[in-house]
């Protein structure tokens, strides 16, 4: 084999050794490395290179949060109830040293301690106390394990508890229980429905009769109005026919003066004697005796008027 051929194949050799060692951590992700076996340095994202047999990753560490679902444990409450409680914890890698040599398989151990804390707490409480009370266990178990985990470069944000299961015979109890509060509640809201609705009922009837009596009292005052009106216009009538009565007669009244006036005009004016003017006021008495009076009281000048009616007559003729 020629020298250069060798030297070739050393070249390709450190080529291949340096490109081996070169390093990009992604992002989200922490590599441990060690030297000679210990602890050297923790690589955040970007580029690395390692030294060749020298340093190795030890671990890959993400310090994205995590969720882990651990399976049902097994606790006994204050008042000696057995139940499956299982529960979610969400936790996030803070420390990539810590979590890589603070504890052999940190999952698991996070697993134990949290069946541990819930089985303390949860022995502290009664049944209905740990069903209505999940809230309360949660930060109960959340600030233990957050502090538990914090040397091993976890940091716990939250544990929640999945499902609470009680044994059969609790849940057939506990069904029947609530069967029965359904029951009475739908009986009273039943009753107090039916109340409401006699109440409704009850003012609908006094509305009613407010509103009839009402009615009736606007009725009677329009027909009082009316009936007013109606005397009012009666009266208005009467009133303007009895004018209109009295101006007739007075027109009539003011015509015969005024024919009167004129005859008396034009018998001056034709200079009538002593009989003639004899004569109109037996004309006038003939008037007179045309009414309903029953006495008539004849004046002695007139008495004499029938001999002078004839002898009017015949000087009428010698004219003619």
């Amino acid at each position: 084999m020629s020298p250069l051929l060798i030297v070739l194949i050393l070249i390709a050799f450190i080529v291949l050794v340096i490109i081996s060692n070169i390093k990009i951590v992604p992002q989200a992700y922490v590599y441990v490395v060690e030297r000679f076996g210990t602890f050297h340095a923790a690589w955040g994202t970007g580029l690395h290179v390692k030294v060749p047999f020298i340093d190795r990753v030890a671990k890959k560490v993400s310090i994205k949060e995590q969720v882990v679902d651990f399976k049902p444990q097994s606790v006994i409450t204050k008042d000696n109830v057995t139940m499956q409680i299982d529960t979610v914890v969400f936790f996030q890698i803070t420390n990539a040293m810590q979590f890589t040599y603070g504890v052999e398989r940190p999952i698991s151990a996070i697993e134990n301690l949290t069946a541990t804390t819930l089985r303390n707490i949860v022995g502290d409480l009664d049944l209905e106390a740990t069903l209505t009370s999940r809230d309360i266990i949660n930060t109960r178990i959340t600030a233990i394990l957050d502090e538990a985990t914090d040397r091993w470069g976890i940091k716990v944000q939250r544990v929640e508890l999945k499902n609470i299961i009680p044994p059969r015979e609790i849940q057939d109890a506990m069904e029947k229980q609530m069967k029965a509060d359904r029951e009475r509640r739908e009986k009273v809201i039943q009753a107090e429905a039916e109340k409401k609705s006699q109440i409704l009922v009850a003012e609908g009837e006094k509305e009613s009769k407010i509103l009839r009596a009402q009615a009736d009292k606007e009725s009677q005052i329009l027909a009082a109005e009316a009936e007013k009106q109606s005397m009012i216009l009666r009266a208005d009538a009467v009133k303007e026919q009895k004018i209109l009565e009295a101006e007739g007669e007075a027109q009539a009244i003011d015509m015969v003066q005024r024919a009167l006036a004129d005859s008396i005009v034009k018998l001056n004016a034709a200079n009538p004697n002593e009989a003639v003017i004899q004569l109109k006021s037996l004309e006038a008495f003939s008037k007179a005796a045309d009414g309903k009076a029953t006495k008539i009281i004849i004046p002695s000048e007139i008495q004499s008027l029938a001999g002078l009616a004839t002898g009017l007559k015949e000087i009428v003729k010698d004219t003619q």
